[in-house]
């Protein structure tokens, strides 16, 4: 035999067999669909910073679940943007409060449909931030621990509103183990927790702020969300997380941090979720609209690199559009 017949061989393959072999596979069902739920009726409005995305009031709602249906995606996950904040978010947990009339109303015409509740407060809380605040020496600080209470109140809320899921994102120390008990002392044993354990306090999140109306008051968020030159403390508290009772993991953000989702998959043996956040997508939406790139094939060739870091479900404005486009890998 020659040297050159022992040399592996580069073949010519056909597209059916390179889609046969192909390493990493993507399907809708993998999706999940981030929507925004503002209070009022009759209301479908844009998002400047967020070209393609709309706030929905909770009738309104259907027009867009019927789409998501229709794709086959897997999941929602919905964040609420009440008329009236205070200090501590209660219409965060109002029965009546506009993220559970959404739930109520999305379980109502799509009971199939996976519903996933975003735990925080920030859109809830006067001050933008994502717990109690109280002021020790005259300077504002979170209350970790005082906060742990109105957070295990907003998961039961949406659990007895129809969540099949509940996330919470707060980044609380122990938020995990108190909405886990909550949730069980009140018969919700089999509703799991997707929890935001690693998120950092990262610049990608702009877009989502005015969506949202989450913005902070005053400061930043470094002192609960994580610093992004850390990835050991990241799988420190997916293991934390895990401990408390996390049924599931979400990184947040993904591309900048397709390391990080690798090491927490590596770490780690429950479904992980990646965010691909709203600074990824209007980076996207902004370089195509100017017609800088293909936005197809990027939006395709980044989800494909977020599943091949690792991820179960990745979480991503352009499920919509994903679900279509990736039928042709």
């Amino acid at each position: 035999m020659t040297e050159l017949t022992r040399r592996p061989r580069r073949l010519r393959i056909t597209k059916s067999i390179r889609d046969l072999v192909s390493e990493t596979r993507l399907s809708s069902k993998m999706l999940i669909y981030p929507i925004f739920v503002r209070e009022g009726k009759n209301i479908i409005e844009n998002i400047d910073a967020m070209p393609g995305q709309k706030r929905y009031s909770p009738d309104k709602l259907p027009e867009i679940l019927e789409r998501v249906a229709a794709k086959n995606i897997g999941g929602i996950l919905l964040f609420g943007i009440p008329d009236k904040k205070d200090e501590c978010a209660s219409a965060a947990w109002d029965e009546n409060g506009v993220i559970q009339n959404a739930m109520r109303v999305a379980k109502k015409y799509f009971p199939d449909l996976t519903i996933i509740g975003d735990v925080c407060m920030c859109e809830y809380t006067s001050h933008g931030h994502c717990g109690i605040i109280k002021n020790v020496n005259g300077e504002n600080i979170i209350d970790n621990d005082s906060s742990l209470e109105f957070l295990a109140r907003i998961a039961l809320s949406q659990a007895q509103a129809g969540a099949d899921i509940i996330a919470p994102s707060d980044m609380m120390d122990g938020r995990v183990a108190a909405i886990r008990s909550k949730l069980d002392e009140n018969g919700f044993i089999n509703t799991p927790i997707l929890s935001y354990a690693v998120k950092y306090a990262s610049s990608f999140y702009g877009p989502f702020r005015e969506a949202a109306g989450s913005a902070p008051a005053f400061g930043d968020r470094k002192t609960y969300q994580m610093d992004f030159r850390n990835v050991r403390e990241a799988v420190k508290e997916a293991l934390l997380d895990i401990d408390e009772g996390a049924d599931m993991l979400i990184v947040k953000p993904a591309l900048a941090y397709l390391d990080v989702l690798k090491s927490v998959r590596e770490k780690t043996f429950v479904p992980v979720a990646a965010y691909s956040v709203s600074g990824e997508y209007s980076m996207i939406k902004a370089a195509a609209m100017n017609g800088w790139l293909n936005e197809q094939n990027v939006v395709t060739e980044s989800a494909f690199s977020i599943a091949r870091a690792g991820a179960d479900m990745i979480i991503t404005y352009f499920a919509l559009e994903l679900a279509d486009w990736i039928r042709n890998f």
